[in-house]
């Protein structure tokens, strides 16, 4: 498992209806960071081309396992950027589904809760269309640039966004109640010899 650290602590939900959202990319950056759960710490990732910057803060849900094997991936719609390792409550609105190299891989789009720009939105219809595009047309790019097999499959609403985060959350927890019967069935056999 690695170092625990304060992100690996925290849950899906604080509360009914909202989201914990860790910070791994700010609005604005070239810059794509990823937490590194066996070192406890944000790294560098990779650079993106030349002309493309994230649009907003893009990040995660902790104790969560998506499709892809890792937490549920976020894009929180929010006036100024954070930073990396910001926790932000956010509200789920949709989702873009997509697949990356075969495997799930949706974005899950949310509100920053404290920012009142963005706060009153509660589903994607709430959300001007032409942004909605630009958001779709800036995860293709990307994606394209790397050479990634990918398909994005569309926009669902807050219902199918809510599902992801409690199929994640769930695998997150089996997976957790696996590891921690392995470590208990390694101590148990560890005692005997």
């Amino acid at each position: 498992m690695g170092k625990i650290s304060p992100w690996d602590r925290l849950a899906a939900r604080p509360s009914p209806g909202i989201i914990n959202v860790v910070v791994e990319t700010p609005r604005g950056s070239r810059n794509k960071y990823k937490y590194d759960p066996t070192l406890g710490l944000f790294r560098l990732n990779r650079v993106l081309f030349a002309g493309a910057s994230f649009p907003f803060d893009f990040g995660y849900i902790p104790s969560t396992r998506a499709g892809d094997g890792d937490p549920v991936d976020v894009l929180v719609l929010m006036d100024a950027p954070a930073f990396t390792g910001c926790l932000v409550f956010a509200r789920p609105i949709g989702v873009l589904r997509a697949t990356k190299d075969g495997k799930e891989n949706h974005r899950l789009i949310a509100v920053c809760t404290e920012d009142k720009t963005w706060a009153s939105m509660r589903d994607l219809s709430d959300v001007p269309r032409k942004l909605l595009r630009e958001i779709e047309q800036f995860f293709s790019w990307i994606l394209d640039v790397e050479g990634t097999r990918h398909e994005l499959l569309g926009w669902r609403g807050v219902s199918e966004a809510n599902r992801i985060i409690q199929r994640a959350a769930t695998e997150h927890q089996k997976l957790q109640a696996d590891e921690m019967t392995e470590k208990k069935k390694k101590k148990r056999d560890e005692r005997r010899s």
